[in-house]
């Protein structure tokens, strides 16, 4: 028995007879030492702790990051799992807390969230989640990419394969520099807070996993959708000199990267979140319908 009175993980797996399943992206966290550091990373991210916030997790599995937040303090926790075996399980950790754990049944790539998550009371938002990998990246895609901005969550501890952490956080002239950083790092301020090694999962994946801190940053200064079809061409062609990748939007770039102060022969890794979006702005005033 843990802290909270219930039975060890592996435990839970066993009865519950929990094998995890490859087309669900499933790698069981079990220990709950890993998964209260997990939990801890997440105070004072988005500027609240995590006493004050609801927390959204996605894909809970046998519930050790679940437990974790819930002794560590979250208010509440809801969580969305779209294994029905999985459900049972969580069920023991909702009579542990009663009215502190909300699961829903169903697939977190449909899920209206702020619906979901209904009145507040006050308390911020944070998404906490150790996501399978076969819907990881779709799912950050999806939180970065919202109409309406500053988003319903404060910010995002979330775990990764350590490849796609590192395209998150990349740096320009980097080999993991691309899409999925100019996305994490023009909307959020990304970090690596640390790794998790294969042995903390049940079964054991053949990678290394991370935790990825993203805290949402202020309105920004250009429109996504611009931003996006800019770093999309540029990226297309990534060996390519921009003056040449970008014709793929339709128009001449030439006079775009001339207003922002980028040399044309200039390739795509080369530019800065900060780069692309002063592109994007010039494209506000240089582009052709195709591009707004």
């Amino acid at each position: 028995m843990y802290e909270d009175g219930l039975p060890a993980l592996r435990e839970v797996i066993s009865r519950y007879q929990l094998s995890s399943r490859k087309s669900l992206g499933q790698n069981f966290l079990t220990d709950l030492n890993l998964t209260g550091k997990i939990a801890r990373s997440a105070n004072g991210l988005g500027g609240s702790d995590l006493k004050d916030s609801i927390v959204y997790e996605v894909g809970p599995g046998p519930g050790a990051l679940t437990r974790a937040l819930l002794i560590n303090g979250a208010c509440k926790v809801i969580a969305v799992e779209t294994d029905p075996r999985c459900i049972l399980a969580l069920k023991d950790i909702q009579a542990a807390y009663p009215g502190r754990l909300e699961v829903i049944h169903g697939d977190a790539l449909k899920m209206d969230e702020p619906q979901l998550i209904g009145d507040n009371n006050g308390h911020s938002v944070k998404i906490i989640a150790n996501l399978p990998y076969n819907i990881g990246t779709a799912l950050l895609v999806k939180w970065l990419t919202l109409k309406a901005w500053p988003p319903w969550y404060s910010s995002l501890t979330l775990m990764f394969q350590k490849e796609v952490g590192m395209r998150i956080t990349a740096t320009p002239r980097t080999k993991a520099y691309g899409r999925l950083s100019i996305l994490g790092q023009y909307r959020a301020t990304a970090k690596i807070m640390f790794d998790v090694p294969p042995r903390a999962f049940v079964p054991a994946p053949k990678v290394t996993s991370c935790i990825v801190a993203l805290t949402p940053k202020a309105m920004p200064a250009v429109r996504q959708p611009i931003l996006e079809k800019i770093v999309y061409a540029a990226f297309n062609q990534r060996r390519k000199m921009l003056r040449t990748s970008l014709k793929a939007l339709g128009t001449d770039p030439l006079p775009a990267l001339k207003a922002a102060a980028i040399t044309p022969t200039c390739r795509a890794e080369e530019l800065s979140v900060e780069d692309f979006c002063r592109l994007a702005a010039a494209y506000e005033n240089y582009s052709s319908p195709v591009i707004s």
